[in-house]
């Protein structure tokens, strides 16, 4: 689905009663409706894809690690850090554009690697990829995706980037990277954080074995008629979801997607070392990053290891609980490394979010739930209605700012010392 309308279980704005006056009395509220035109922010397009999805589903995509305060910091965080603004200021020059890896972007974002996308929508990882390819932003497919790379790889015109999870089998490995160059990908990004399986507790307990849903939660998935509909009619015409990049390597069964996690668990490999980054650097000749780093010392070990860049990263609250936020350890990286390629994900949801990591020294962000809500919502439609409605707030808050570029930004940014970093010393924003 591309349309303007919510393919899914939508909920009508009650009448107001007429007895009542609704210019005085109106509540506020996010935008409920089916019009995709009228959804302003990324909140409604998650509102919207909690209504449409049912409970497991919505858990996969929302749920943190155990108590989840991992994924509440990461929103935290965000509030302890203002703008301070130019005014006066001839802004009708403003570029929000980037040069990333060799390639200019028009804004500095990048479609995160999201896994079991097809539990979204039916073609879920195609549908951000031709979002992204849309918005001339890079999409980065996931090892456990829904769709091949070979699929993805030919979508015309896309900036393609592969997430490699690193496997217990070198040789899948091995055949991963080698996929992924034939099918044309323009970076390889490495994730080193979750060689050791989380426990994200809410997700759990939507089932009362591995891949059997509990009851309430089938009567659950059953109600949410469109949803299932749309799921059977994708099953009737491709089969089963799988981990379709592993297809070349096991037996159908064993990477359903319904029942491939002891496979998972089995495959990711606990003792990977920077001695297995070297290997994947040996094979890659592109752009290489590490996703899941967090120190300044992890971040200068990359370098010398002959990564091109990383992505600090928390998993988006889903791996280690009580961690720190990648903004918060951001700006002493940056500090210690000021010309290295430093990606940043983890809790964005406004444009004014992006800014303000790339005042810190971020050179982009990556954004998965964001673009999930929008896919969940309304298909690939709703994944780039979220795409542009953050290049819409970042062109909006540089004009606000007094800005004319990115690089202005860092000179507009405030915040206290309030926080711990994981780089030792207190967070201090300014640069």
């Amino acid at each position: 689905m591309t349309g303007g309308e919510f393919e899914g279980n939508c909920i009508q704005p009650k009448r107001f009663s007429t007895r009542v006056s609704q210019k005085h009395n109106v509540r506020r509220h996010l935008y409920i409706g089916c019009d995709l035109k009228r959804v302003q922010t990324i909140d409604e397009l998650r509102a919207a894809a909690e209504r449409r999805l049912p409970a497991f589903a919505w858990q996969y995509i929302e749920s943190g690690s155990e108590d989840e305060l991992t994924l509440e910091r990461n929103r935290r965080v965000f509030r302890n850090i203002s703008f301070v603004p130019s005014t006066l200021v001839d802004t009708s020059g403003l570029d929000s554009s980037v040069e990333l890896f060799g390639a200019r972007l028009p804004a500095p974002l990048v479609v995160a690697p999201t896994g079991f996308n097809g539990l979204a929508f039916p073609g879920g990882d195609s549908a951000l990829a031709r979002a992204a390819q849309r918005a001339r932003i890079p999409f980065t497919l996931s090892s456990f995706a829904n769709e091949s790379i070979e699929e993805i790889g030919t979508i015309p015109g896309a900036q393609n980037w592969f997430q490699l999870y690193i496997l217990e089998d070198p040789s899948i490995t091995t055949r991963l990277v080698e996929r992924a160059r034939q099918a044309n990908f323009k970076a390889l990004v490495v994730t080193t954080d979750a060689n050791v399986s989380s426990a994200r507790e809410w997700q759990r307990r939507c089932y009362r074995s591995p891949g059997k849903l509990s009851h309430p939660h089938l009567f659950d998935a059953l109600c949410h008629i469109r949803w299932v509909r749309e799921y059977v009619r994708r099953m009737v015409s491709h089969g089963e979801p799988v981990f379709a990049n592993l297809a070349e390597f096991f037996p159908r069964r064993q990477i359903s997607a319904a029942k491939a996690a002891s496979l998972i668990t089995s495959q990711l490999k606990p003792r990977i070392t920077w001695d297995d980054v070297r290997k994947i650097r040996q094979l890659w000749d592109g752009p290489l990053l590490v996703k899941g780093v967090m120190t300044e010392a992890d971040t200068i070990r990359a370098r010398n290891t002959g990564v091109d860049g990383v992505v600090l990263s928390n998993h988006g609250g889903r791996q280690l609980d009580c961690a720190v936020s990648p903004i918060e350890v951001l700006p002493a990286i940056r500090n210690r490394l000021p010309d290295f390629p430093i990606l940043v994900d983890s809790g964005f949801r406004r444009g004014s979010d992006v800014l303000k990591a790339l005042a810190l020294g971020a050179n982009a962000v990556m954004v998965g739930r964001a673009t999930l809500y929008g896919l969940a919502a309304a298909g690939e439609g709703g994944a780039a209605h979220a795409i542009n409605i953050l290049m819409s707030e970042i062109h909006r808050v540089m004009g606000l700012l007094g800005c004319l570029d990115l690089a202005c930004v860092a000179r507009h940014i405030n915040c206290p010392a309030a926080t711990h970093s994981a780089g030792g010393g207190d967070f201090h924003c300014s640069r």
